[in-house]
């Protein structure tokens, strides 16, 4: 059994008013991650998900794609050890810092 590991992601372009955290939401309990999804106060989208490499690979994909009605002008992608702090994926409050 592989080793889960968290993506940390943060993404920029139109991906405010989209429906992008919903559009995150539905790809990443689709593929069986944890973890969460909050708005910037620059406009962007960070996204914290854990599970397996190849899920969260294919979450990334999903994230430089990005919804109907959105525009995905870059990610910026880190990865690490999974904390398995984190039950579900749900949307948590927008980061103004």
């Amino acid at each position: 059994m592989r080793e889960n590991r968290q993506l940390q992601a943060t993404i920029s372009g139109r991906v405010q008013g989209v429906g992008f955290r919903f559009f995150v939401i539905h790809c990443a309990r689709r593929l069986g991650l944890t973890g969460w999804v909050r708005n910037l106060a620059n406009g962007g989208v960070e996204v914290v998900a854990e599970g397996s490499p190849e899920a969260l690979a294919e979450l990334l994909a999903e994230l430089q794609q990005g919804p109907p009605g959105g525009w995905v002008r870059d990610v910026q992608a880190q990865w690490r050890a999974a904390t398995d702090a984190y039950e579900d994926f749900c949307v948590v409050p927008t980061s103004y810092s």
